[in-house]
């Protein structure tokens, strides 16, 4: 599982907020709802908001293994 928390730390540290991403720099407030309930994204956002806050897609989201997830082989 993909989570976001570290995204809304980023955004804290670097002094965004959601309202600045909808609508200084076109994120879909439907994406930023989905992300805040850790749903999936799309990497390209991913990618966007790496840019738009001169980040690393570790300050975005970590990935958190599932207990039942079973490795493909």
């Amino acid at each position: 599982m993909i989570i976001y928390n570290a995204l809304w730390k980023t955004m804290k540290n670097k002094g965004f907020t959601k309202y600045r991403l909808v609508h200084k720099h076109g994120i879909a407030q439907h994406t930023i709802s989905r992300m805040v309930k850790n749903m999936p994204t799309s990497s390209r956002t991913i990618d966007d908001l790496c840019k738009i806050l001169d980040c690393r897609v570790e300050d975005i989201i970590t990935f958190i293994p599932d207990a039942e997830h079973t490795p493909i082989e």
